[in-house]
């Protein structure tokens, strides 16, 4: 059987300052879309399902983020 070290040897890797800053934005931004999803789900279950005429069709949603992807892509001559 092979021994595991032990947690307190193990020594981690430090990041350069500009990467750990990388993470850390990172990190701020999926927290900040993982709460105003949790926000959305909460809404839903205090006050229920928006009516079909609230709601955008799906549709319109690809059709929106396939342009906003085309727009951010550079032209290829």
């Amino acid at each position: 059987m092979s021994k595991q070290p032990d947690p307190a040897d193990i020594t981690r890797q430090q990041l350069d300052p500009a990467a750990a800053d990388a993470v850390r934005a990172y990190a701020a931004r999926t927290r900040a879309t993982a709460d105003q999803f949790a926000g959305v789900l909460e809404d839903i279950a205090t006050n229920g399902l928006p009516s079909v005429e609230e709601c955008t069709p799906w549709e319109e949603l690809r059709e929106t983020h396939l342009a906003r992807l085309a727009r951010q892509r550079p032209a290829v001559a």
